[in-house]
C-alpha cells in the first residue's frame, strides 16, 4: 500500500519557504521545483519541497587570509 502524504497548495509551499507565490511559480516554471498537476490544480509534495531546499544548501567557506569575514 502507498503511504499518502498531504499535498501542499502553492500558497502553503510559498509560506514554508518564506517566499511569494509569484517566486514559487517562477521556480516551478523553470523546472526547479517538481509539482503534481491534478486537472488545473498545482500541488507540491512535501518531499519535493525538501529536495528543492536541499539542492539550494550552500556552505560558506571563510578563508582566514584575504577574504571577507
Amino acid at each position: 500500500m502507498i503511504a499518502l502524504t498531504p499535498l501542499l497548495k502553492r500558497e502553503e509551499a510559498a509560506e514554508v519557504l518564506s517566499q511569494s507565490v509569484r517566486k514559487l511559480d517562477l521556480e516551478i516554471a523553470c523546472g526547479n521545483l517538481k509539482v503534481v498537476r491534478i486537472g488545473r490544480s498545482v500541488r507540491i509534495r512535501p518531499e519535493a519541497l525538501d529536495q528543492y531546499i536541499e539542492a539550494r544548501e550552500t556552505r560558506i567557506n571563510r578563508s582566514k587570509k584575504g577574504g571577507r569575514p
